[in-house]
């Protein structure tokens, strides 16, 4: 997906997944530019209704969006839009996904559940994405294939470990992810050419 000498191919990737698996952490860690966050202090208000279990010491969230940029080649420059996580704020995820190539559902094993709506959302659509799952403190307690069986993940899901924290591990995430959206285009252009053929 090559851009010109002077314009870069300009791509809208998704970061999703329940509350409080780090999509605002990874937006900001990879992002070349400061970050737009819509980050709000979590009140006596919002319990009972946003779950923190397991996130006991999380104080904020996001309730609109999170934004930043990355340039992954001197041809291709993507542009990332954090989810929000919480289900009340689910019907912003139909207009975030417009235009965009791909996405990255961030998965938290503490609270395996919350990944599940965003993981349906992506297939449902038919927009390529990965499994991302976060590595807290550097540590995870479950191998790869562990999490793809209790995730019900299909065999053309990829899946990869990650530090939401590390900048280096978070743009290994997006490479992949490009890798599998590039890999798709290609095989459904080799698809419609072999069809083209046969009815030649």
């Amino acid at each position: 997906m090559p851009g010109s000498d002077t314009n870069p191919d300009l791509v809208k990737i998704l970061i999703s997944g329940g509350f409080g698996v780090g999509k605002t952490t990874t937006v900001a860690s990879i992002s070349e530019i400061n970050p737009l966050s819509t980050e709000e202090v979590l009140t006596a208000s919002s319990s009972g209704t946003d779950d923190l279990t397991g996130i006991e010491p999380k104080t904020s969230t996001t309730v609109a969006l999170d934004f930043g940029r990355i340039t992954l080649s001197p041809d291709l420059v993507l542009y990332l839009f954090g989810t929000p996580g919480q289900q009340r704020f689910w019907f912003m995820w139909n207009d975030l996904a417009i235009g965009a190539l791909g996405g990255v559902v961030l998965v938290d094993t503490r609270r395996l559940e919350t990944s599940f709506a965003a993981i349906d959302f992506f297939e449902s659509r038919g927009i390529p994405f990965i499994v991302a799952v976060n590595c807290f403190h550097g540590h995870q307690p479950y191998n790869a294939d562990q999490i793809r069986a209790a995730l019900s993940l299909q065999p053309m899901t990829h899946l990869c470990l990650f530090d939401a924290r590390d900048r280096a591990s978070c743009r290994d995430v997006l490479v992949a992810l490009m890798d599998q959206a590039i890999a798709r285009v290609t095989t459904s252009a080799d698809t419609a050419g072999a069809h083209r053929g046969a009815d030649a």
